[in-house]
């Protein structure tokens, strides 16, 4: 993961520090690519432990196309309670634990503004992927301007495209507002994983993961625990598992999903800006 560690230093050395919407503090530097091969092992942070099974939930729960906190809760997964319950976002939510048109809800059933029929953009990828591969409109988008206000949080990761070549499936996501120390690892394991998926179902081999951060930030009171991760010597990249007998993006289960040979340096603790 020295790609990421790479980042961590590049803002502590380079970037501004400057006001944002928590009230926190940040310092930041605009647009850095990171690019993960998958034969090198799946890109899980080993230099502090990673909450590879919310990740998991999280990502289930996207593609279950759900805006319900309480679905997410029943995988064992409570990130996004902040958001849910929050005192901004209570007054517009339609039901207790609804989060709004969040980006499950725009990658599985995105509005027409022709008809009443739902966009399913994964359903459209995966059909996209198994009949035309070389396809360069592989895009799956989060990022609703008609919709923002009716979401808990405007999507941060907003934008992923998928390129196929000789059979070999790659993933580039494009994110806007990165929370380097917190989120970012959070947001490279989700999207290599999701690679993974999508590449077992369309029968295709995953590549690479490329991550673009746009605005990629450390909050002004992670400065210490950052010191503390770049101080450590990061271990060998685990595996993933994934059940070979999964061959719909709609069939993984919790249990289809593990790493193998995950060794990790203790978690480190810090706040999250909601």
């Amino acid at each position: 993961m020295k790609q990421y560690l790479d980042v961590l230093k590049k803002i502590m050395d380079e970037g501004t520090d400057r006001p944002d919407r928590t009230g926190v503090g940040s310092r930041a530097v605009f647009g850095v690519p990171m690019r993960f091969k998958m034969s090198g092992g799946f890109p899980a942070m080993t230099t502090k432990k990673l909450a590879f099974e919310a990740v998991k939930a999280e990502l289930l729960w996207f593609l279950s196309g759900s805006s319900d906190v309480k679905e997410l809760q029943k995988l064992g997964c409570k990130i996004w309670d902040g958001n849910a319950y929050s005192d901004y976002w209570k007054p517009k939510a339609k039901f207790e634990g609804d989060l709004g048109r969040v980006y499950g809800v725009q990658w599985r059933s995105w509005k027409s503004p022709y008809n009443d029929t739902p966009i399913d953009q994964i359903t459209n990828v995966i059909k996209k992927l198994k009949e035309n591969p070389h396809d360069r409109r592989i895009i799956v988008s989060a990022w609703n301007p008609a919709e923002i206000d009716m979401m808990a949080l405007p999507p941060c990761h907003l934008l992923f495209q998928f390129f196929c070549v000789n059979n070999k499936l790659s993933l580039m996501m494009y994110q806007r507002s990165c929370d380097t120390f917190l989120g970012v690892p959070f947001n490279i394991a989700s999207y290599s994983l999701l690679l993974h998926m999508v590449a077992q179902v369309t029968g295709l081999e995953a590549n690479e993961c490329i991550i673009i951060l746009a605005d990629a930030h450390i909050y002004l009171n992670h400065f210490d625990q950052v010191k503390e991760q770049m101080a450590r010597e990061p271990f060998g990249l685990p595996k993933l598992w994934l059940n070979p007998e999964i061959t719909d993006i709609n069939n993984f289960k919790m249990e289809d999903i593990k790493l193998i040979d995950y060794k990790y340096h203790p978690s480190i603790k810090a706040p999250m800006a909601v």
